[in-house]
């Protein structure tokens, strides 16, 4: 098994290379055309010469943000901003809340309100209702017999 390894490194490396060319825009591409590189890398693949020339040569490559040679890792340990605090811990997290209870709060005594107010015009029209209905009005009375 172990002596497949080297070809399967060969194998990986040529196809990383391969589909990084791919995938590169055209303006990242140093040195010759896109379609020449992918032909290099295609035809000296076995060897390793195509993909380690398109890793070194063909592809422009930039520099980590925040230069000093620093590691991303130690980029931004150093220039955290700010320190994550649970949110039982953070005041402006708890204040929110106690804002959004006072809003739902008097949204629930609106509602209730409403509700009331509803309840009183049913109950004042029912009651109206029946008191037009008692026997007062001349369409509820039975009409009269001849004799």
């Amino acid at each position: 098994m172990l002596r497949y390894l080297p070809y399967l490194l060969v194998l990986a490396l040529w196809i990383y290379a391969f589909i990084d060319c791919l995938n590169t825009p055209e303006s990242q591409v140093r040195g010759l055309p896109k379609v020449v590189w992918v032909i290099v890398i295609l035809l000296f693949g076995e060897v390793l010469i195509g993909p380690i020339a398109w890793l070194v040569a063909g592809k422009q490559r930039y520099a980590v943000a925040g230069g000093g040679g620093s590691t991303p890792s130690e980029w931004h340990r150093n220039h955290s901003t700010a320190k994550w605090v649970a949110p039982d811990d953070n005041p402006e997290f708890l204040r929110s809340l106690k804002e959004e209870n006072k809003k739902d709060e008097a949204l629930l005594k609106d509602w209730e309100a409403d509700l009331r107010r509803r309840e009183e015009e049913l109950r004042r029209r029912s009651g109206e209702a029946s008191e037009g209905n008692n026997g007062t009005d001349g369409d509820t009375q039975p009409p009269a017999k001849d004799r």
